[in-house]
């Protein structure tokens, strides 16, 4: 596809950043997206453009809204995040303490902290798993708890891709005797008016764009991997055509699952952005907000094979990732989705799109705009 025409606005000082989403269509790199920014909590920066779809037959409009993969896992450590701001949930507390189902097999001592910050050793499931298991909330748990760990709980980082949001979301359950889907829709989303979805109710399957897998042989876990990431990928296969169903989306898949948009990101985000205050309420307190910058672990994460370091729920400045500022906070998904969260700036920066690179990390798209955006916010 040559030059394509984004929709939405952008401030006049943030004039760059419009022409570096356009120039990612530019050459095939893309085929619809959405990028939201955020600034003291104003909309700096909302567009949209290009297709919902393969075949190019569905524009991608404001409100075409996707699967966006592991940036679903800020929605569901923000969730967490508010229960202990409210003194329910102690992330130095043992998973046990809330769950006592999981301290079989030597986990008695496992915190939710090391649940949060991918050290729990718990990157998979030992028991054979196919998709619909996914699907099934009681078993992908249970065979949690009762499993032992593969590496000594907080001794090492190890991205809990899938599991995750299963183990953080039982947390939250025990916590607030609601799914984490609803604990994020009742308390977080619909406060704030934000168009993202952990279950996605039927009625708004019309608007999701269709995600279009990496090519092929490059997706997660192909090629010659460890047996922790063959185990991460492939138990059960991670297939982004699944997205594309009514039982993958209406599922509650906390590490996984969520879907929206650029904008209803940033929406929620900007929470962390601005101590804890969007959409005109203070959600969080501001200490409750600066608690994800408190590292847990870093070192060389055994599943994706780079330096991180891990805050509570997200990733933190250093490791393989560069930032402007310290206080910055962040995540991907699988294929290229990207939120960042500079608590100095009080700026949020996100990124979703539906074509696929073979990415668990975001990719140079999602990071020119943010240049082009850093060099803004500089000028």
């Amino acid at each position: 596809m040559s030059k394509i025409e984004s929709h939405g606005f952008v401030q006049e000082k943030f004039a760059p950043v419009r022409a570096a989403f356009e120039s990612n269509f530019e050459g095939g790199q893309e085929n619809g997206a959405s990028f939201c920014m955020t600034v003291d909590g104003e909309t700096v920066a909302d567009l949209w453009g290009g297709w919902a779809d393969e075949a190019q037959t569905r524009p991608w409009e404001k409100n075409t809204i996707v699967n966006v993969y592991s940036t679903t896992k800020t929605m569901t450590a923000l969730t967490a995040l508010l229960l202990a701001d409210r003194g329910e949930l102690d992330f130095a507390a043992p998973v046990a303490k809330y769950w006592p189902e999981f301290a079989a097999n030597g986990k008695a001592d496992v915190t939710v902290a090391h649940l949060m910050s991918h050290s729990a050793g718990l990157s998979g499931w030992k028991e054979p798993l196919v998709r619909e298991d996914l699907y099934d909330w009681e078993k992908a748990t249970s065979l949690l708890a009762a499993q032992a760990p593969y590496w000594e709980p907080g001794t090492a980082p190890g991205y809990h891709a899938m599991t995750q949001g299963y183990l953080v979301g039982e947390v939250v359950r025990r916590v607030a005797g609601e799914t984490v889907g609803t604990v994020f829709r009742k308390e977080i989303a619909g406060p704030l008016g934000a168009d993202f979805h952990i279950g996605l109710p039927a009625s708004e399957d019309h608007r999701v764009a269709d995600l279009t897998p990496p090519p092929p042989g490059s997706g997660i876990g192909q090629g010659e991997v460890s047996p922790l990431v063959a185990n991460m990928s492939s138990n059960p296969p991670i297939n982004p055509l699944d997205t594309r169903t009514r039982d993958w989306r209406g599922a509650e898949i906390p590490a996984a699952g969520g879907t929206g948009n650029a904008r209803s990101v940033a929406a929620v985000q900007s929470l962390m952005a601005n101590g804890g205050y969007a959409n005109g309420k203070q959600i969080l307190s501001e200490a409750g907000c600066r608690k994800a910058l408190e590292l847990q672990i870093e070192g060389h994460d055994k599943i994706l094979g780079i330096p991180v370091r891990y805050g509570m729920g997200f990733g933190l400045a250093g490791g393989a990732v560069p930032f402007p500022n310290p206080n910055t906070i962040y995540w991907g998904g699988y294929g290229g989705s990207l939120v960042v969260i500079d608590m100095d700036a009080r700026a949020t920066y996100a990124y979703a799109m539906n074509k696929m690179a073979a990415t668990t990390t975001g990719d140079m798209r999602a990071f020119m705009i943010l240049m082009a955006a850093w060099g803004a916010m500089a000028a």
